[in-house]
Protein backbone atom coordinates (compact mmCIF):
# COMPACT_ATOMS: atom_id res chain seq x y z
CA UNK A 1 0.00 0.00 0.00
CA UNK A 2 1.02 3.55 -0.50
CA UNK A 3 -0.67 6.56 1.72
CA UNK A 4 -1.21 10.09 -0.45
CA UNK A 5 -2.05 13.42 1.02
CA UNK A 6 -2.98 15.99 -0.94
CA UNK A 7 -2.73 19.48 -0.19
CA UNK A 8 -2.25 23.05 -1.87
CA UNK A 9 -5.92 23.65 -2.52
CA UNK A 10 -8.03 27.15 -1.61
CA UNK A 11 -9.85 29.96 -2.77
CA UNK A 12 -8.99 31.41 -6.52
CA UNK A 13 -10.43 34.15 -9.05
CA UNK A 14 -10.87 32.81 -12.58
CA UNK A 15 -7.95 33.46 -14.56
CA UNK A 16 -5.22 32.43 -11.19
CA UNK A 17 -2.85 29.06 -10.80
CA UNK A 18 -2.59 26.79 -8.04
CA UNK A 19 -0.03 24.17 -7.29
CA UNK A 20 -1.60 21.25 -6.03
CA UNK A 21 0.85 18.61 -4.41
CA UNK A 22 0.44 14.87 -3.50
CA UNK A 23 2.80 13.34 -1.18
CA UNK A 24 3.44 9.65 -0.82
CA UNK A 25 4.23 7.19 1.84
CA UNK A 26 4.63 3.34 2.37
CA UNK A 27 5.99 2.39 -0.80
CA UNK A 28 8.46 2.86 -3.60
CA UNK A 29 6.90 5.74 -4.87
CA UNK A 30 8.99 5.60 -8.46
CA UNK A 31 7.16 2.39 -9.07
CA UNK A 32 4.10 3.89 -9.11
CA UNK A 33 2.00 5.98 -12.66
CA UNK A 34 0.36 8.67 -10.69
CA UNK A 35 -2.73 10.42 -11.54
CA UNK A 36 -4.92 13.13 -10.39
CA UNK A 37 -8.63 13.03 -10.24
CA UNK A 38 -11.65 15.79 -9.75
CA UNK A 39 -14.95 15.26 -8.34
CA UNK A 40 -17.75 18.25 -8.20
CA UNK A 41 -20.49 17.80 -6.21
CA UNK A 42 -23.34 15.53 -7.68
CA UNK A 43 -20.99 14.47 -10.93
CA UNK A 44 -18.62 11.32 -11.06
CA UNK A 45 -15.29 11.66 -10.20
CA UNK A 46 -13.63 12.75 -13.23
CA UNK A 47 -9.42 12.36 -14.88
CA UNK A 48 -7.62 15.01 -15.17
CA UNK A 49 -4.17 14.07 -16.01
CA UNK A 50 -1.57 11.78 -15.00
CA UNK A 51 1.83 10.78 -15.41
CA UNK A 52 4.49 7.66 -15.87
CA UNK A 53 7.06 6.68 -13.15
CA UNK A 54 10.20 8.60 -14.49
CA UNK A 55 7.77 11.44 -14.95
CA UNK A 56 8.74 11.56 -18.91
CA UNK A 57 5.25 10.55 -20.35
CA UNK A 58 2.21 12.53 -19.43
CA UNK A 59 -1.51 12.35 -20.41
CA UNK A 60 -4.61 15.23 -19.95
CA UNK A 61 -7.82 15.57 -20.29
CA UNK A 62 -9.29 17.86 -23.00
CA UNK A 63 -10.89 20.11 -20.70
CA UNK A 64 -7.69 20.92 -18.82
CA UNK A 65 -4.68 20.08 -21.32
CA UNK A 66 -2.86 23.33 -21.86
CA UNK A 67 -4.04 24.84 -18.67
CA UNK A 68 -1.81 22.23 -16.63
CA UNK A 69 0.80 20.58 -15.49
CA UNK A 70 1.67 17.48 -14.17
CA UNK A 71 5.03 16.72 -12.79
CA UNK A 72 6.86 15.20 -9.88
CA UNK A 73 9.67 14.42 -7.92
CA UNK A 74 10.57 11.13 -6.89
CA UNK A 75 13.22 12.13 -4.46
CA UNK A 76 10.97 14.19 -2.93
CA UNK A 77 7.77 11.31 -3.38
CA UNK A 78 5.83 14.22 -4.67
CA UNK A 79 3.67 14.55 -7.58
CA UNK A 80 2.67 18.18 -8.65
CA UNK A 81 -0.40 19.70 -10.39
CA UNK A 82 0.26 23.08 -11.60
CA UNK A 83 -2.82 24.56 -12.49
CA UNK A 84 -3.69 28.02 -14.83
CA UNK A 85 -5.86 30.03 -16.03
CA UNK A 86 -8.44 27.98 -13.71
CA UNK A 87 -12.29 28.68 -14.22
CA UNK A 88 -15.24 28.04 -12.60
CA UNK A 89 -15.70 24.93 -13.77
CA UNK A 90 -12.75 23.87 -12.44
CA UNK A 91 -14.12 23.83 -8.72
CA UNK A 92 -13.75 20.39 -7.36
CA UNK A 93 -12.31 18.20 -5.07
CA UNK A 94 -8.91 17.38 -6.34
CA UNK A 95 -7.52 13.58 -5.66
CA UNK A 96 -4.04 11.87 -6.63
CA UNK A 97 -3.90 7.82 -6.85
CA UNK A 98 -1.43 5.58 -7.30
CA UNK A 99 -1.02 3.24 -10.27
CA UNK A 100 1.26 0.50 -9.71
CA UNK A 101 1.07 -0.64 -13.67
CA UNK A 102 3.78 0.29 -16.23
CA UNK A 103 3.02 2.45 -19.15
CA UNK A 104 -1.20 2.58 -19.17
CA UNK A 105 -1.52 6.24 -17.64
CA UNK A 106 -4.55 4.79 -17.01
CA UNK A 107 -7.74 7.65 -17.01
CA UNK A 108 -10.52 5.61 -15.12
CA UNK A 109 -10.88 5.46 -12.15
CA UNK A 110 -11.13 1.97 -11.33
CA UNK A 111 -7.18 1.32 -12.64
CA UNK A 112 -5.19 3.02 -9.46
CA UNK A 113 -5.39 1.23 -6.22
CA UNK A 114 -4.42 3.87 -3.70
CA UNK A 115 -6.17 7.39 -3.28
CA UNK A 116 -5.23 10.33 -1.02
CA UNK A 117 -8.44 12.54 0.73
CA UNK A 118 -8.58 15.27 -1.95
CA UNK A 119 -7.88 18.90 -1.50
CA UNK A 120 -10.90 21.56 -2.01
CA UNK A 121 -10.21 24.06 -5.52
CA UNK A 122 -12.75 26.29 -5.56
CA UNK A 123 -12.77 28.96 -8.32
CA UNK A 124 -14.87 32.30 -8.46
CA UNK A 125 -15.87 34.20 -11.53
Amino acid sequence: QVQLVESGGGLVQAGGSLRLSCAASGRTFSWYTMGWFRQAPGKEREFVAAISQSGARTRYSDSVKGRCTVSRDNAKNTVYLQMNSLKPEDTAVYYCAADLRTGSLEQSVSGYRSWGQGTQVTVSS
